[in-house]
Parts: C-alpha cells; sequence; structure tokens
C-alpha cells in the first residue's frame, strides 16, 4: 500500500470523522501520515494544516517586503541584516542563502505540496468519506491556496523566477524567469479553483479568519478577489474588474471585511509574529520618517503609527513612530480586505480611463480617512489619477505587502529614498541557493 509521510498541522480540538466545526486554534506541526485511502480526518487535517502553515514565516515576509519599499525599518540587536542586507547598507547586497529570503520561500512551497498532497488523496477517497461535490470544494480551496501562495514567492523573485509546483509524482518543472508566463500560471491556479468550487460543497472546518467565506460560494469570494490582484499585476484591467463582480467587492463596504490569518496564545497555537510592544528598545519596528512627513494632515490613516516616547534608532536610521497595526498577540493579519479591492477598482478604472468611476472609488477612500475629495481643479487627468491611487494605496494598505511591489509594477522604485548614502533600493530578491543548485 502507498503511503505518503508529510507534516501537517494539527487541530487544538479532535474533531470527529464527519463533524465540522470551529477551530479554536491552529497547531504547530505534528507528523502525519496520509494514505492512499484517507479518512475524513485525513483530509481536514490536510486543508486545516494547509491554511495554519500558510502563516509560517510571514512576518519574515512582510517585514523584509515592507523595508525594501521604504514603509518601515526594523531594528533588532540579534539581527543587523534587516538594516544591511535588505536595505543595501554600505557594500551589502542580498543573500540567496539565509532566512529573510529561504525561510518565507520554501514554507510558501511547503504550503503548497501539502495542497498537492491533498489533491492526490482526493483520488482515492470513497464516496461515504467525501462525496463529488465534497471533494471539489477540497480541490478548488487546494489550487486557490497553491495560486496565493506561488503569487507570494513570485513577488520576492519576480524576474529571477518562481517555480511552477507540480503533482505529487511528476518531474519537478523549470524556474520561470517571464513574468507573464509565472502570473499566467497562478491565474490558471486560481481559474482551475474558482471551477472546483462552483457547484461545490464546503465540509472541512477554516479558522474564523475566514468568517463568512468558509461555504463554497464564499471561497469562489476569496478566489476571485486574489485573481483580481493578479489582474492588474498582469494589466489585464477588464479582467480585474470581472474577477472583482465575482468577488466580496463592495464599493460603500466595510474597508476591512475581508480574509485575515488568525493567531492565538492558546497553548500550541501560533502567536503574532508581528506584535512588538510600544516603544520597545531591544525589538523594534517603526515607519519610515516620511510616511508621516507626507500623510496628508488629519488622515486618520496615521493612526497605523503612534509617536514613541523616545526615537528608535539603528545603524544611521532613526524613527520615531511605532507601528500600531498588530496591537496584541492575537491580532490577526491581512490577507485581503475589501479596501484593497476598493483600490484595484479604482486603479482599472483609471487604465481603462474610465476616469469619473475611479474618482467616485477613491473619494470613497479619501473620505472614509478623513481626507477631502480629490480637487476638480486642475481636471484629474489619467496620469494624476494614478498617482492619486498609488498615495491611496501607500497609506491604505501601509506594511500589507504592497508598496514595493506596487512601485515596481509602474516603474517607479527609483523615486524611494535611500536613506543613506550607501543604501540600495532592490529590484527583487535573489533565487534562493537551493534552487540554483537543481
Amino acid at each position: 500500500m502507498k503511503k505518503i509521510f508529510v507534516y501537517t498541522l494539527g487541530l487544538a480540538a479532535v474533531f470527529s470523522a464527519c463533524q465540522k466545526g470551529p477551530i479554536n486554534s491552529l497547531n504547530t506541526p505534528i507528523v502525519s501520515e496520509v494514505i492512499v485511502n484517507p479518512t475524513k480526518s485525513d483530509l481536514f487535517n490536510l486543508a486545516t494544516g494547509a491554511e495554519s502553515g500558510m502563516r509560517t514565516s510571514l512576518g519574515t515576509y512582510l517585514d523584509a517586503i515592507s523595508i525594501i519599499g521604504r514603509e518601515t525599518y526594523r531594528f533588532s540587536g540579534s539581527e543587523p541584516r534587516w538594516t544591511t542586507d535588505i536595505m543595501g547598507g554600505g557594500t551589502k547586497a542580498l543573500d540567496n542563502n539565509t532566512f529573510y529570503l529561504t525561510n518565507p520561500w520554501a514554507n510558501r512551497y511547503q504550503v503548497m505540496r501539502q495542497c498537492f498532497i491533498l489533491l492526490e488523496s482526493l483520488k482515492t477517497t470513497r464516496d461515504e468519506i467525501a462525496t463529488d461535490k465534497q471533494r471539489k470544494a477540497f480541490s478548488g480551496y487546494a489550487k486557490t491556496l497553491i495560486g496565493y501562495q506561488l503569487l507570494l514567492n513570485f513577488t520576492m523573485t519576480y524576474t529571477n523566477g518562481i517555480r511552477v509546483p507540480v503533482a505529487i509524482g511528476e518531474a519537478q518543472g523549470p524556474i520561470i524567469t517571464d513574468p507573464a508566463a509565472a502570473l499566467a500560471a497562478i491565474s490558471k491556479f486560481l481559474d482551475d479553483g474558482k471551477a472546483d468550487l462552483t457547484g461545490s460543497e464546503v465540509i472541512f472546518p477554516l479558522s474564523d479568519g475566514f468568517q463568512g467565506f468558509k461555504s463554497a460560494a464564499g471561497l469562489i469570494k476569496f478566489n476571485r478577489a486574489i485573481a483580481a490582484r493578479v489582474y492588474a499585476y498582469r494589466q489585464q484591467w477588464a479582467e480585474v474588474l470581472t474577477a472583482l463582480n465575482e468577488s466580496f467587492f463592495d464599493l460603500n463596504g466595510k474597508f476591512n471585511d475581508g480574509i485575515y490569518h488568525t493567531y492565538s496564545t492558546s497553548g500550541g497555537d501560533q502567536t503574532n509574529p508581528l506584535y512588538l510592544q510600544l516603544n520597545s528598545t531591544g525589538e523594534v519596528r517603526v515607519a519610515q520618517p516620511r510616511f508621516a512627513a507626507e500623510i496628508t494632515p488629519g488622515d486618520d490613516r496615521i493612526n497605523k503609527t503612534a509617536l514613541r516616547n523616545q526615537p528608535a534608532s539603528s545603524g544611521g536610521l532613526t524613527g520615531n513612530r511605532d507601528l500600531t497595526l498588530w496591537p496584541s498577540l492575537n491580532a490577526p493579519i491581512t490577507i485581503i480586505r475589501n479596501e484593497e479591492l476598493v483600490l484595484l477598482y479604482a486603479e482599472a478604472k483609471v487604465q481603462l480611463n474610465l476616469l469619473p468611476d475611479a474618482i467616485v472609488a477613491l473619494n470613497r477612500i479619501r473620505l472614509g480617512h478623513n481626507v477631502s475629495v480629490i480637487p476638480t481643479t486642475p481636471t484629474p487627468t489619467q496620469a494624476s489619477l494614478i498617482t492619486e491611487m498609488l498615495t491611496q494605496r501607500r497609506y491604505s494598505l501601509f506594511a500589507e505587502g504592497h508598496r514595493w511591489v506596487d512601485l515596481r509594477r509602474y516603474n517607479l522604485l527609483s523615486t524611494l529614498p535611500k536613506d543613506r548614502p550607501d543604501d540600495d533600493v532592490w529590484t527583487m530578491f535573489p533565487l534562493p541557493q537551493s534552487e540554483t543548485a537543481k
């Protein structure tokens, strides 16, 4: 009998084979065995383990992306590379074999592998364990997560390439360095996931980070929200709007409605890796000074930071505003939320030269943050509205992993500040050494 041994991320609570219920916490890895004739518990463990695994090294990923994008500084007495390698301090450069690259990269592929193991196990799942409709839900969910995780690795290495994952037992594919081809591969996983989720029935539990999106219809909305982001990266603006219409996009909805990674201090669960106590002195995460200096007076997004009692300094860098986005060890971290979707809608409308619609959406963001509407004199142009859209994305999506990518998409990385004379603004991370050796 064929056996597959994997690391899965189990549940603190034990669910019976036929039970669907809430997840009180998502645990750290335990060794589990998925056999060719899986039980319902096996399938549940693979599905929930994939969700939990998306959190691993997420803090490292967001720190690295935010620092390169000159949104934040990370000061750490035990880890100087946040202010050297990541910012190109002096003669330093990005390393292809160190934690800030290899940990996020490997863990994203670990989640993808677990999803492929789930897909493999579905081939031999008996009808009394999961019906065809239920198997389709597992499959659609797995393919959606594969597309999302692959997108994060593409974000890091860009034209240095990604390796598109393949089914268990198939020969490993080549490194794809063409961004168009890489994004097309990501879109295909998402499209296939949507197709499988359509008409399916979800029986596996998800954390409350998916509150409101735990059904097949909800997972399709999540899938299409990620697809809209990918279409924007592909500059397929009509497709952005189509995907948004199938997502949870709501022009007049709450900005924070969406899907999140959840954390807790329950035994065995993960705590929020980005939480730091305000005014700490050992480990510090502060906003790059231009965040506050360039924000519109009265904009409530300044409250994503808080003025420190004393400025923090390290390696010739100084910041005086701590981040308040994650106020506790239990605080969630955004996967995707409605405010980003409103901004994607605005971006697509600008790019399609449908400027009145874009202005409505951008004013929705501005007014929602105590900023007056876009002035009508001089008359807004497509170019001025692109600048406006990027500004609103800068503040609305602060430290959520977008600023560096946005400026790269618009060939504006040269506008990012170099805080010290010998600093650099990197365009991409190198391909990990483990990949180049294959």
